[in-house]
């Protein structure tokens, strides 16, 4: 398997970005625009994304800020398992996208130590090349997310940024969607 992220290989699950979650995050502001680089690069390359919610009754709906980067019709899961494996439609939609070749899952999202490092875990054991973007997740604590991150990555999770994505995403300069990618990293 390529340890490099591949845009005809890649779906990106963005995880529990929501109204009443964020804001208690350690640099919330940063996450949350490493999150919203990540859908716009996606949607320029016709990369599938997912979304989750945990809880959404409790925790409120995907944040406004974000919600308008995801292309229309990306779907929204409802879930209330920690990992989106555990959830039976979530894990339908995401393991139908890699039985049709998208068999890398790109994870951003909340929390680092819970849904995003459970979810990683369970992909990378279910066969899926899994990927998390270090600076598009966030903890409450920011211990919790380092010792999250140091721990994916022993469980072979490749930990990277939304910039390394990108940039692997499109990886050659001047062609195909070059500069409207260019525009999100500038």
């Amino acid at each position: 398997m390529s340890a490099l992220l591949d845009s005809a290989r890649t779906q990106l699950l963005v995880v529990d970005v929501q109204e009443r979650l964020l804001p208690a995050m350690a640099q919330a502001d940063l996450a949350l625009a490493h999150c919203a680089r990540l859908a716009q690069a996606a949607a320029i390359l016709d990369i599938p994304i997912t979304v989750s919610e945990q809880y959404p009754k409790g925790m409120g709906r995907t944040v406004d800020a974000l919600r308008v980067h995801l292309p229309q019709g990306a779907p929204v899961f409802e879930k209330l398992s920690f990992s989106c494996l555990a959830d039976a439609a979530l894990a339908e939609r995401l393991r139908g996208l890699a039985d049709d070749g998208r068999d890398q899952i790109l994870l951003c999202g909340l929390e680092a130590h819970v849904c995003v490092l459970q979810t990683a875990i369970e992909a990378q054991e279910a066969g899926l090349s899994a990927f998390v973007a270090a600076d598009a997740v966030s903890s409450r604590a920011p211990d919790s997310k380092t010792l999250a991150l140091a721990r994916m990555a022993r469980a072979g999770v490749e930990i990277v940024t939304s910039e390394m994505a990108i940039f692997e995403w499109q990886r050659v300069a001047g062609a195909g969607h070059f500069k409207a990618l260019m525009a999100l990293v500038k």
